[in-house]
Formats: C-alpha cells, sequence, structure tokens
C-alpha cells in the first residue's frame, strides 16, 4: 500500500504531496481537520502524561520497588515512547495524509513503530511468568523472579524488539521476494507505509504476535485455575497468608485486563495485516489507518487501568499532580500496607 492507493472516496479534489509523481494527497475539510487533530492529539498527550506518571511513580516511590513493577515500568517506556515518537508523527501522517520528514525519518518511524509493538508484548510475556509463578509457586517466587532477573527480561525485551523492528526494515525483510512489485508499484514522494509480502507479514504477525498472545492465554488461564483452587482452600481465614495471596491476585487481575486490552486493541490490526497480501492489498488505506490507531490507544488506556485497579497508583498519582513529591521524604511514603 502507498498514497498511490488511496483512492478520492471522499468528495473533494485531488491533491499532490509534492507534485504530479508524488503520492496522491486527501485534503479533508477544515472542520475533519481539526477534529482529527484534537481527538488524536488528546490520544497522544494522554498516553506520555499518563505512562510519564507512571514511570515517575515507581521510579520514586521505594515501596515500589519490585519486580513485577520494574516489568510494568518497562511496558509504561514503550507506552510513553509509542506516544513520542509513533503517535506524534503518526497524527500529522493520518490528518495530512502525506509524510513530510523524509525517507530516513520514515524508516525510523516505522521501525519504531514495529520494536515498540513487540516490546509491549514482550513486556506483558514476561510479566504473565512472573505472575505465573506469584500464584502458582508463591514459594518459588522470592528465588525465581528477583530483581537480577527482572532485568534480564526487560533487557531481552528490548534487544529483541530493536532487531525485529530495525532489522525488518533497514535489511528490508519485509519485502524479500517482492522488491520488483514493491519498487514498481508502491514507492512514491510523500508515502511512508510499511508494506510487507505474505511471508513477511504471517512469520512477524505470528512471532511478534499471535504466538506470545496465546502463551500468555495460556498461562493466565493456569493462574486463574490455581487461584480459584487457592480460594476454596483459604477460605475465609483472616491470616497474613491470605492477605498477600489475595494482594498476589489482585496485582495478578489488573495485569490480566491489562494483557486482554492490548490483545482486544490490537488483534483486527493483525488480522487485516495477516490476510491482506493475500487478497490483493485491498484492505482500504483508511480501514488500515484506523486499525493502528485503535492499537495505539492501548497504550492511552494502561495507566487509566492502574489508576481504576491499584489505590496505591492513585495515591502516587496525587502525591506527584500536587508537587509534593519533591518532599525530600516522599519517596520512602507507604502507599499500601505490605
Amino acid at each position: 500500500m502507498s498514497c498511490k492507493t488511496f483512492l478520492n472516496d471522499w468528495p473533494m479534489e485531488p491533491e499532490f504531496c509534492y507534485g504530479n509523481s508524488s503520492c496522491v494527497r486527501t485534503v479533508y475539510p477544515v472542520a475533519v481537520r481539526i477534529t482529527l487533530y484534537f481527538v488524536l492529539g488528546s490520544a497522544v498527550v494522554l498516553t506520555v502524561l499518563g505512562n510519564l506518571l507512571v514511570i515517575v511513580a515507581i521510579s520514586h516511590f521505594k515501596q515500589l520497588h519490585t519486580p513485577t513493577n520494574y516489568l510494568t515500568l518497562s511496558l509504561a517506556m514503550s507506552d510513553l515512547l509509542l506516544g513520542v515518537l509513533v503517535m506524534f508523527p503518526g497524527m500529522i501522517r493520518s490528518v495530512e495524509t502525506c509524510w513530510y520528514f523524509g525517507e530516513m525519518l520514515c524508516k525510523l518511524f516505522i521501525s519504531s513503530d514495529v520494536l515498540l509493538c513487540t516490546a509491549s508484548i514482550l513486556n506483558l510475556s514476561f510479566i504473565s511468568i512472573d505472575r505465573y509463578y506469584a500464584v502458582c509457586h508463591p514459594m518459588l517466587y522470592p528465588r525465581k523472579i528477583t530483581v537480577h532477573t527482572a532485568v534480564i527480561m526487560i533487557l531481552v525485551t528490548w534487544c529483541v524488539s530493536a532487531v525485529v523492528g530495525f532489522g525488518m526494515i533497514f535489511l528490508e525483510l519485509n519485502i524479500l521476494g517482492i522488491e520488483e512489485f514493491y519498487y514498481n508499484n508502491v514507492p512514491c514522494d510523500g508515502g511512508c507505509v510499511l508494506f510487507q509480502s505474505g511471508v513477511s507479514s504471517t512469520v512477524s504477525s505470528i512471532l511478534s504476535f499471535y504466538l506470545p498472545g496465546v502463551i500468555m492465554m495460556g498461562i493466565y488461564l493456569k493462574i486463574y485455575m490455581v487461584a480459584q483452587r487457592h480460594v476454596r482452600t483459604i477460605g475465609v481465614q483472616n491470616t497474613s497468608s491470605s492477605k498477600v495471596d489475595k494482594h498476589q491476585r489482585k496485582a495478578t487481575k489488573t495485569l490480566a485486563i491489562i494483557m486482554g486490552v492490548f490483545l482486544s486493541f490490537w488483534t483486527p490490526f493483525f488480522i487485516c495485516n495477516i490476510i491482506d497480501p493475500f487478497i490483493g492489498y485491498s484492505v482500504p488505506p483508511i480501514l488500515f489507518d484506523t486499525l493502528v490507531w485503535l492499537g495505539y490507544l492501548n497504550s492511552t488506556i494502561n495507566p487509566l487501568v492502574y489508576a481504576f485497579f491499584y489505590s496505591w497508583f492513585r495515591k502516587a498519582f496525587q502525591i506527584i499532580v500536587y508537587g509534593s513529591i519533591f518532599r525530600s521524604d516522599m519517596s520512602d511514603t507507604k502507599l499500601f500496607a505490605e
């Protein structure tokens, strides 16, 4: 797909991004453009501010310095970077229907998009492993999932994601085998889209989304079954052990919701992504763009999930917003009873 494929479905005269040999530009009415900039711009701001609050909260408050929260911090970082490096320039591209920042920045933009999406699902995968040990093997958890283990998980996440994101684009693995078709039909000045062959879209979608997604759902199903068994075993006992178990189950439930939101928001895009090459790249560009933005909005939702389910995150957010965080003793604040 490219700007050449944008059909003039909107009732307006077509223009070109740079000249008659460049991509076709769809010029939306002023009211539509203002609305799109307001809606998408609000999503960008909420994504950046929300995830920045999560990052500052986990980094500042010592009580939140746990392996689980370090993995959550990594997830919030991927969401924050998505808002800055992908959603903001993506907003301009979506509204103007042209890419005005040059070929190299286009490659960096697409690479960052793939990198950060892959990082999100790898972060969620490691979080599911963390929750598996916390709920299913609580006696082994302190020895198996340490801060050192969490750091290794985070390094693996970002290294693998960088190799996938930048390797696919800069080595042109996305068009391997269809180079002639791609260069004869797709590129044009002012266009910036991720074009993939059937093999590339299938392999990348399976490795970056479907396979980790299925594994995560399997892990959380196992966790759910074990958690239900714990509930029946513990009953109504009011012991410190049951309180810890309740805390772990709440954390697991919240992170399972985050995983569910991620899969729900990104699945429509990956369904289209995997079938588009096999139906002659006939998925309308505006539909593809809409599904991409649906996926991006997952990064906007995550901080809201933390705030809704975690009272200690709400308390941390309030301290940060009111500026009390700058007091020297605030990092030792007890956000919840241990």
